[in-house]
């Protein structure tokens, strides 16, 4: 299982001539391959690239938090006309293969002058859709149910709204899940190449991802090493993530909502 992790890191320090080695490592590393990758692309350097990632999934983050929990919230505890309804409209969407609205999604975004921007990230979560949308209201929903209601007939005793409810009682109780869906929004959205690729033009605007495909495209000979490096570094970010915050997978899922 390991064995293509060690080649990759070892193939990150070849050179073009010594990828066809058998050997796993080669006897001269070249830890240039790293420096060399990293400011490659003319007139950009792979810190751009990085700063365009981190304000993409910011942005992406901040606004599924905030719309996928309003959402989940409303459904878990408000009573409003046709509920069972759109609630079994948002469990068809959940099933619906991604690939059935690339097109209608991209004739919109065109029609609205969204391409080439990062709206078609920011606005789809911002209503508690894009990548894993559906799948992170239904997560929050369920957690949202497991908290008792005796918490907001109190709230209520206490003049409180139903969004103080909300912000006061329902989302610090939420923490576990919310942590959950950032998790799992950020792995998500840190590997869509493809959304990324399809709705992103400009290089100024490109991301990790799409930078990693200049070495094939800008280039006749490709740079086997420092395209590995880079790929390599790009996914240290995710891994780091991952692994410190693992817990929270489980966490967020079968915890209950009152457990300290």
């Amino acid at each position: 299982m390991m064995y293509p992790v060690f080649w990759w890191v070892g193939a990150s320090l070849k050179t073009n001539a010594e990828m066809k080695s058998p050997n796993l490592f080669p006897e001269a590393p070249q830890w240039s391959n790293y420096m060399e990758g990293w400011i490659s692309v003319p007139n950009y350097s792979f810190t751009t690239f990085y700063l365009n990632t981190f304000e993409l999934i910011i942005g992406v983050l901040f606004t599924s938090v905030i719309s996928c929990s309003l959402v989940a919230f409303a459904f878990a505890r408000l009573d409003f006309p046709l509920r069972k309804l759109w609630f079994a409209i948002l469990m068809v969407t959940l099933m619906l293969p991604t690939q059935v609205t690339i097109v209608p999604q991209y004739i919109l975004f065109n029609k609205l002058n969204w391409i080439n921007t990062y709206l078609p990230f920011y606005i789809p979560h911002l209503l508690a859709g894009g990548i894993g949308g559906s799948f992170f209201v239904y997560l929050i929903i369920q957690f949202i149910r497991s908290i008792p209601k005796e918490l907001d007939e109190s709230a209520k005793i206490d003049g409180c709204s139903w969004f103080g409810i909300y912000l006061r009682i329902v989302l610090p109780l939420t923490k576990p899940a919310l942590v959950t869906v950032m998790i799992y929004c950020f792995l998500w959205n840190w590997d869509d190449f493809f959304g990324q690729l399809l709705y992103i033009n400009s290089v100024d605007k490109y991301t990790v991802n799409l930078a990693l495909k200049l070495f094939i495209d800008s280039q006749g000979t490709i740079p086997w090493g420092q395209m590995l490096a880079m790929s390599l570094v790009s996914v240290i970010p995710a891994v780091v993530i991952f692994f410190m915050a693992q817990k929270h997978f489980v966490e967020g899922i079968a915890s209950g909502a009152l457990k300290g």
